[in-house]
């Protein structure tokens, strides 16, 4: 909804909204000066200062939606590749090159040789959000691959394991908390990640104000660790080890107090014998962290009245994710903080399914097949990112040879990008749905550009099922897209239908049958005294992403039932109220969010315990890997990955892509603050800028991921300008978490030496 105003040069209008550039959603305000023809443009992006969530917090990412909005670089119409050059082609003569080249593939070589890729920017869209599952099952293939298998798969695999769903995530109630242990997280700069919350500076100045702790446990101190009652260093990729010396003291001092959770939890006395050999002594030469220091950490995290304990993508990316992952859990289980308020709960999202549906669920949905060359296992459909190059270099007969990339930049967010880059060369047709010509899609036959997020409405399906407070907010479309623009769920509905010979309406018809099966007319659904028919006449015809959102809301747990006299929440209800709706801070769910086979929480999953040993061996080995030099990255708050490196706004200002070395190593190993050096792994070698510093543990180097931008044949200029290099030319695709197959981003062996 917008205000009309009128302003020195004319009229003007502000419309309320969420930025999509990052998980902490923030409430924006967006000027749009009207012009002659009626048309607008933006001209300035502020905080909504009414929005229940971000309560008129920005980040800088904000103002890039103007610049993103402006890009001269930006794609505005389908092009294709011929002899090098780019030519600008219709979107009808794009659609039939693409459908028929991917069936000719498909019925030459069968489904297995058609792949896809998605990136994490589809999740910041509504349309694509939805309708992605669509097109991933009209390839008709098993190898599917995304972003979330170099981020986190690992926690996705553990909670599955745990509570029976992957996106059944216990999130840190932080304002309510009064004891904090962070992990491998640095919300300083990401804004929260599984943990929506937008203005984390204000949020743990709150939480010191009240009297509350906050404990950083990160090989680099990091923007949070700053600001921390305490910062402790940790030998990259040692978290699971720290965490089970957690484990082991709060058995060994009788700090376990399960309380109202005793009755829901299985698996406590086989967690106790696991522990047994992660003393902190034990632990302590692999970890860096003195067992003195491990013992009290436990010993005030059990005391603590209200406790969280949150990892994020430092303890994903590492060899043992899913196993960290999993620890983090059980030490808020063993303390009673999980489901209780001011430790960690489960969010109820508007969207979510409205009926409760407690009792034995579902196998976890992992390993049903695997990949061709190594037997990597698939995990809730998706086979990991890692084996990516090898399924097109290396299959033979049963090779990739068409991809379908969207909203993904993977060789420069995957491992040994240079690979990638090479096996990308070969393939036999690609298509990419993406709004630039980048180190990914300069090698794609077709680039579909959809609409920008200001021409598009939006809400967060994900992210509001992720927040630290139950909110809904719809956004509207700010900008009219241009003529002939096609918004991201048109362009994902039209490849799913050509595909198979079908138009995008008929997979919107399928997309929208589907959903109204799970909301309504069967016992088992949200609404069962509601048929189908009355529903599709409640929802109206207006195809698109609109319709299915106005469908999960009216069925979900806050909805009006197709009632609107009762009251409750749909479309038309949140675009009344264009700062969102405030549904109330985080609540206790148990048992029903618990969806595992028995019904129960399950504190040793058999999947997760068959990978102690691994763990345990790494103990032996622990202390005489600290001659190695360890790679770890980082992120910076004007940047989300790859794909805004190319704003003004956001790239300007000094060089952030430099390599961070300990005064120490770097008098040990020659190194100059502001020279440059070699930095050497197994699969590749990058050279960068160092910067001398003490913010990074001895024996730990660190560099940003998401640069690289100055390869051949791309055309993102003010990225280019500001190139950075590669970090994943020196990640190995052999080095996996092995239960999830998740790439090992963090802890990288590494030789630095000056050039």
């Amino acid at each position: 909804m917008a205000t009309a105003s009128a302003g020195e040069d004319g009229t003007s209008r502000t419309i309320y909204r969420a930025c999509p550039l990052c998980e902490a959603t923030c409430g924006i305000a967006v000027e749009v000066a009207v012009d002659v023809d009626g048309s607008g443009h933006a001209v300035a992006v502020r905080g909504d200062d009414e929005d229940p969530l971000g309560r008129g917090y920005i980040c800088p990412k904000a103002h890039g939606l103007i610049g993103l909005q402006e890009d001269p670089d930006r794609l505005r119409h389908p092009v294709r590749r011929v002899d090098g050059q780019w030519l600008e082609i219709g979107w009808d003569e794009a659609f039939e090159l693409v459908g028929r080249r991917l069936r000719e593939i498909r019925e030459s070589s069968g489904p297995g040789a058609l792949s896809a890729y998605v990136g994490n920017p589809t999740v910041h869209d509504l349309g694509a959000t939805v309708y992605m599952p669509a097109l991933l099952r009209s390839l008709g293939s098993k190898k599917r691959f995304t972003a979330s298998s170099v981020d986190q798969l690992p926690k996705m695999l553990s909670c599955a394991a745990l509570f029976g769903g992957s996106l059944s995530i216990p999130i840190p109630d932080i304002d309510r908390t009064q004891h904090l242990l962070m992990l491998g997280a640095n919300p300083m700069a990401s804004n929260g990640s599984l943990m929506t919350a937008p203005d984390m500076r204000g949020r743990l100045r709150a939480l010191r104000e009240r009297g509350g702790r906050l404990i950083v446990v990160d090989p680099r101190r990091s923007e949070t660790a700053r600001i921390a009652d305490e910062h402790l260093f940790i030998r990259p990729g040692t978290d699971a080890l720290f965490l089970f010396s957690l484990v082991h003291t709060l058995f060994d001092e009788q700090l376990v107090a399960l309380g109202p959770l005793e009755q829901y939890v299985r698996g406590i006395e086989e967690v106790r014998e696991l522990s047994r050999d992660f003393s902190p002594e034990a632990t302590a030469p692999a970890t860096g962290i003195q067992a003195d220091d491990t013992r009290r950490l436990a010993r005030e995290f059990g005391a603590a009245s209200k406790a969280a304990c949150y990892g994020r993508v430092g303890t994903c990316t590492q060899a043992f994710g899913t196993v960290s992952s999993w620890l983090i859990d059980v030490v808020n289980v063993l303390t009673g903080n999980l489901d209780r308020p001011g430790g960690v709960l489960f969010p109820r999202a508007a969207t979510s399914p409205g009926v409760a549906k407690p009792g034995p669920g579902s196998p976890v949905a992992h390993a049903r097949w695997r990949s061709s060359v190594r037997g990597l296992p698939e995990s809730f459909g998706e086979l990991p990112v890692a084996a990516l190059s090898e399924e097109i270099d290396s299959a033979g007969d049963a090779r990739i040879r068409a991809l379908v990339t969207l909203a993904g930049n993977p060789v420069l967010s995957t491992p040994n990008g240079a690979r990638l880059a090479r096996a990308l060369e070969s393939l036999d047709f690609m298509v990419s749905v993406d709004l630039y010509v980048n180190e990914t899609t300069r090698f794609a036959d077709v680039i579909l550009p959809p609409t920008t997020p200001l021409e598009r409405p939006h809400y967060d399906l994900a992210f509001s099922g992720l927040a630290i407070r139950n909110v809904a907010k719809f956004s509207p479309t700010v900008l009219d897209p241009p003529a002939g623009g096609w918004d991201q769920w048109k362009i994902i509905a039209e490849l799913a239908g050509c595909v198979n010979g079908v138009g995008a309406d008929v997979v919107d018809d399928l997309v929208l049958g589907a959903l109204l099966s799970s909301c309504v007319g069967a016992p088992e659904t949200a609404c069962p005294d509601v048929s189908q028919e009355q529903a599709r006449k409640a929802l109206g015809d207006k195809r698109g992403p609109e319709r299915l959102l106005d469908l999960m809301l009216r069925a979900g747990p806050y909805g009006d039932r197709f009632d609107g006299a009762r009251g409750g929440l749909s479309l038309a209800a949140l675009q009344a109220s264009p700062h969102g709706i405030d549904l109330g801070p985080l609540a206790s769910r148990i048992p029903e969010v618990i969806a595992t086979e028995s019904g129960a929480i399950e504190l040793a999953p058999p999947l997760l315990v068959a990978d102690v040993p691994r763990l345990r061996a790494a103990l032996d080995c622990g202390a005489r890997a600290h001659h190695e030099l360890l790679l770890i990255g980082r992120r910076h708050v004007r940047s989300n990955n790859s794909w805004m490196h190319n704003i003004h706004s956001l790239a300007k200002g000094p060089e952030r892509c430099t390599l961070l070395v300990h005064p120490d190593d770097a008098t040990r190993l020659g190194l100059q603050d502001a020279k440059t050096a070699r930095i050497r792994s197994r699969v590749g070698e990058v050279v960068a800028p160092v910067a001398v510093s003490s913010e990074v543990m001895p024996g730990v180097v660190s560099l940003p991921h998401g640069y690289g931008h100055d390869a051949p044949g791309t055309r993102m200029e003010t990225a280019r300008l500001h190139a950075g290099v590669n970090a994943n030319l020196l990640s190995d695709e052999e080095q996996i978490d092995q239960p999830s197959g998740n790439s090992v981003l963090s802890g990288i062996p590494v030789e630095v030496s000056p050039v």
